[in-house]
């Protein structure tokens, strides 16, 4: 017998729904309630159960594909079910049948089975091991409600690894609750990223086309995991401004002859470290730390600021120390030197810790805004892109302005929203009077 599994009313005034996932194939078998889709419609997400045990004869939706209120979208065989609960039931007799004889050979050497068991205490080891492999193949046949599902993936966790509490192992939100935090409080610190990245299977990529394999180097993987554990860790809030810097840009050129008779270049970035660096005295919060484990903020009396470099060998981070206590010029000649250390593979790894600030600066590549991840233990970090000049209106008529964008990235644990304006538009107004805010 077989029976048409519909979409059913959901609402009032809903009469269609977007099939989001189809957890099911034809030739699968399926106990009563077990889901077979995860719906979609204008009011909330909801799953499809099947209303009876069977195997699936036949599937009639895709996914993304809309589906009207009453429509088939499953057929369910339940005398296959049937049939096959019959046939291993019939295999089952069997088994019992043939135990009595082994035990009847196995009578007499009573001490071999004593010591092979202490021999075979790898054997719990390859029992686990079918458990897990017995587990999901994909996140999409894993029993979760649609809720749970986005909980996971906003928290960039992969669902498969989750053992559920719930009726059948399904997974609710208690659990992914549950794993997050063993991931969080895992003492390696690359571990929640690499629970994540490893199990997930990519595709054979060589059959669609001719590829080339190469070797993480050190600096990639070092950054690929810490980018990872920041992001996984730290709830991002990201703030947008944008400074006029016409003044700003005067004040550059008419002081950069005076630094570059000391042998450096007056930049942006430059002029960005002093600023920075007042702001962060002046918002001791974005100078700070945060220690989850005993719940403490750590305020820094220090002020190191680490400006990002790109190099052939990938993003480095060298970090300037004590920037409030070293003059303009000061801080572009280290600037400079540190610069082309990292880009001569010369730097040293003490001179790549310690940052309680970032500043990144695209701006000489390109682009209008970006979000740049905070690098832990820091609490923020500084993205400034391409300056350029753009219409203002002052004075009663459009004035050309050197505009630049900025993007500000914080740790929402320590730093709230009102926080983080507030520290940006103390900025945007330092660079619009740069001698006002350094004398």
């Amino acid at each position: 017998m077989s029976i048409e599994i519909k979409l059913p009313e959901i609402a009032d005034n809903v009469t269609t729904a977007v099939v989001l996932e189809v957890l099911v194939k034809k030739g699968d078998t399926v106990k009563a309630d077990d889901v077979l889709a995860e719906m979609e419609s204008d009011k909330a997400s909801f799953e499809l159960p099947s209303e009876a045990a069977g195997v699936v004869k036949e599937v009639k939706v895709s996914e993304g594909q809309q589906v009207k209120v009453g429509e088939v979208m499953f057929i369910i065989d339940t005398e296959a079910a049937g049939s096959k609960d019959e046939k291993a039931e019939e295999k089952t007799p069997e088994k019992p049948a043939e135990k009595p004889e082994e035990k009847k050979a196995e009578e007499a050497p009573k001490e071999e089975p004593k010591e092979s068991a202490k021999d075979e205490k790898p054997q719990p080891e390859a029992k686990e091991e079918p458990e897990q492999q017995v587990s999901y193949v994909s996140a999409a046949h894993v029993p979760a409600s649609p809720a749970v599902r986005r909980l996971a993936r906003e928290l960039g966790i992969d669902i498969t690894q989750i053992k559920g509490s719930g009726p059948n192992e399904r997974v609710v939100e208690d659990d992914v609750k549950a794993f997050t935090k063993k991931v969080v409080q895992s003492k390696a610190s690359g571990a929640g990223a690499g629970v994540i990245q490893d199990d997930f299977q990519l595709p054979d990529f060589s059959k669609m086309g001719e590829v080339r394999r190469e070797k993480m180097d050190t600096i990639r993987k070092i950054t690929a995991k810490a980018m990872a554990g920041s992001w996984q860790n730290i709830p991002h809030v990201f703030q947008f401004d944008k400074a006029d810097i016409t003044e700003l840009e005067k004040f550059r050129k008419d002081y950069s002859k005076l630094v570059e008779k000391k042998g450096a270049k007056l930049t942006v970035t430059a002029i960005l470290l002093k600023l920075s660096a007042i702001a962060l005295k002046t918002h001791p919060k974005f100078n700070a730390s945060i220690d989850m484990k005993n719940e403490v903020i750590i305020y820094k009396e220090f002020v190191n600021i680490g400006v990002a470099v790109d190099t052939d060998r990938g993003l480095l981070v060298p970090v300037i120390r004590d920037v409030d206590k070293k003059s303009i010029t000061d801080l572009s000649l280290e600037l400079n030197e540190l610069a082309e250390k990292a880009r001569t593979k010369k730097i040293k790894p003490d001179e790549l810790q310690g940052a309680n600030f970032t500043i990144s600066n695209l701006g000489g590549i390109g682009g209008t805004n970006f979000t740049p991840i905070v690098n832990r233990p820091a609490v923020a970090i500084l993205g400034v892109s391409r300056s350029q000049i753009e219409p203002v209106f002052i004075d009663g008529e459009f004035k050309p302005r050197m505009i630049l964008p900025l993007s500000l990235s914080y740790d929402h644990r320590l730093i709230d929203g009102a926080d983080g304006a507030r520290f940006l538009r103390w900025l945007v107004e330092a660079m619009q009077n740069p001698l006002l805010t350094m004398f």
